[in-house]
């Protein structure tokens, strides 16, 4: 029985197993990043895993997803990895449909390195570097929250006092305005630019590109999901709205312009709270 080796095969019918196993590819990858996303709104939609009180606390809505608790939490080591997951989790299906371009366009370049006998990585590393990026993050919101419960600034996961709110949107507005916020931004708004500037070998070189994917989407976005501390940490709107705003800030074509008066808006409208609360 005689093999057909790679030399024998005219360029057309390369050129179409080539193109056949990246839209292979493709599906894996989009399978893959459906598959965490769903867990990870699953379990925010759900409850995020903690016990619902009998009654909403005062002036916090009664929706889906919103883990509303009467009395204050008694921070724990326990409590606080919760919390750290928590937030973790929120990071994951909030940043990961922004993400997914370029994820997916490491792939196809991974899949054409395999086929050219060059190291193939597994898009997974580039993923796991991004996320580690995020659960940094997450720590340091965890710390924020304890820190602000035990100021009484914040109960039942959202912010009490009205000059936190408004100096909390005074800086999300003023970042979106800021030139390290149109540098990250421009980065994710480019995945062909970041990885031909940025491209690594190895599985070790994929995990540090996607640290430095993450560090670019933590500069864009860290300010506004700090905005959560303002609409409810667990308020299923603020974290779906936020969703929303940061895939149409990445993938938009206007996404820059959109992101600008946004900035603008959430300045203006932290300087009324503020205004409010000293008349």
């Amino acid at each position: 029985m005689t093999s057909i080796s790679k030399s024998t095969v005219g360029p057309e019918v390369t050129t179409d197993l080539l193109e056949a196993a990246i839209r292979r590819d493709r599906l894996v990858v989009i399978a893959g990043l459906a598959l965490v996303m769903t867990l990870a709104w699953g379990w925010l939609i759900f409850g995020a895993g903690f016990p619902m009180a009998p009654e909403a606390a005062p002036g916090m809505p009664d929706m889906p997803g919103m883990a509303a608790m009467v009395a204050p939490a008694a921070w724990g080591l326990s409590y606080a990895g919760l919390m750290a997951f928590m937030w973790w989790t929120m990071m994951v299906a909030m940043m990961l449909p922004g993400a997914a371009p370029t994820l997916l366009l490491f792939a196809r370049v991974n899949r054409k390195e395999r086929d050219n006998s060059r190291p193939y990585v597994p898009t997974g590393a580039f993923a796991a570097g991004y996320l580690v990026v995020w659960g940094g993050f997450s720590l340091l919101a965890t710390g924020l929250q304890w820190w602000f419960e035990q100021l009484g600034l914040l109960t039942s996961m959202t912010a009490t006092s009205m000059w936190l709110g408004g100096a909390i949107l005074i800086g999300a507005g003023a970042w979106q305005l800021t030139p390290i916020k149109s540098i990250c931004l421009r980065h994710c708004r480019s995945p062909l630019s970041f990885l031909s500037h940025r491209w690594r070998p190895g599985r070790t070189g994929a995990v540090r590109m996607g640290l430095e994917h993450g560090a670019y989407c933590l500069g864009c976005c860290w300010f506004l999901m700090g905005l959560l501390f303002f609409g409810g940490i667990m308020n299923l709107y603020w974290i779906i709205g936020l969703a929303a705003f940061v895939l149409l800030e990445k993938t938009a074509p206007i996404g820059n312009r959109i992101g600008r008066v946004a900035g603008l808006a959430l300045a203006g409208w932290g300087i009324y709270l503020l205004m409010s609360a000293g008349a």
